[in-house]
């Protein structure tokens, strides 16, 4: 029963670290069909924001929460009014500049903080679950994650601007001749993306070395997830990570991370292939 206990939590974590790594993605690549190979050196950009502004004295709960999506949604402006601009509707263009991009920036933050693991402090300690051991700061990737999804939902849903962000996404010639400036929903939707990119990374950097090569380990996951969960970014995402994320980690637990990372993508192929537009492509069209 403790086991069980165990794998559940642990399983409800992973479903949590998923919907972390592929929001912001889904947003960039779901909605504005950019394939940013860049999502994850935004989230790296994201821990090494936690991790300076921790060495800094910064208190850990706004260096990890509020200082990443910040800084990294700037970053994301920028990016997008420099060169994602310029490429929209070429997708092979974007994706070979995203890519430019990625490698520019490990370049920079190689040399800013040299090629080694820096780490954050877990701001919590850990609890019983029976006879073994888990660390309270999951409680806190659940609790963003959980938070992050739903506001994305009630943005999209109920509010102005969630309104125009879909009209100018689905039809930007008639949202433009309804007097809605496509450019600038354009502008404020990648830096969006890239603020919940930065938000994964200032969360997962306690629980994960923060190095300039992290986010390859955390890119193919999102590309997968968001491929899985259709074109409903937000009920898209929670589906195909709770189906990833439950697949990941009990197939971790019964063999290894590794063949939990194979299981994974098996289960992703499979699903790609039986459902080619995703699980909401096919299923809860109406879905956001």
């Amino acid at each position: 029963m403790d086991l069980t206990g165990l794998v559940a939590f642990n399983v409800v974590t992973g479903i949590a670290t998923l919907i972390l790594i592929t929001l912001g993605l889904g947003v960039i690549y779901g909605m504005m069909r950019i394939i940013n190979l860049a999502h994850g050196e935004f989230m790296m950009l994201g821990a090494y924001t936690a991790v300076t502004a921790v060495d800094h004295g910064v208190n850990i709960w706004i260096a990890m929460l509020v200082l990443p999506p910040l800084v990294v949604g700037v970053i994301g402006l920028v990016v997008e009014r420099t060169v994602i601009r310029f490429l929209y509707g070429r997708m092979m263009d974007t994706m070979l500049a995203t890519w430019g991009i990625s490698l520019g920036l490990i370049g920079l933050v190689t040399t800013l903080y040299g090629n080694v693991i820096k780490a954050v402090p877990t701001p919590v300690g850990s609890f019983d679950i029976g006879r073994y051991g888990a660390s309270l700061f999951n409680f806190v990737l659940i609790g963003t994650a959980f938070l992050a999804i739903v506001a994305m939902l009630a943005l999209l849903r109920f509010t102005r601007f969630g309104l125009i962000l879909r009209a100018a996404m689905q039809n930007p010639h008639m949202a433009a001749a309804l007097g809605v400036t496509p450019g600038t929903v354009y502008m404020a939707t990648f830096a969006l993306g890239s603020a919940l990119a930065g938000l994964a990374g200032g969360v997962l950097a306690p629980i994960s070395g923060v190095s300039p090569a992290m986010g390859a380990a955390y890119v193919a996951r999102a590309f997968i997830t968001v491929l899985g969960g259709g074109p409903a970014i937000v009920t898209g995402t929670g589906l195909a990570s709770a189906l990833f994320g439950f697949i990941d980690e009990i197939v971790s637990f019964r063999t290894s991370p590794v063949i939990g990372d194979v299981a994974l993508l098996c289960a992703a192929v499979l699903l790609i292939r039986v459902l080619p537009q995703g699980i909401t492509g096919r299923f809860l069209r109406r879905s956001l």
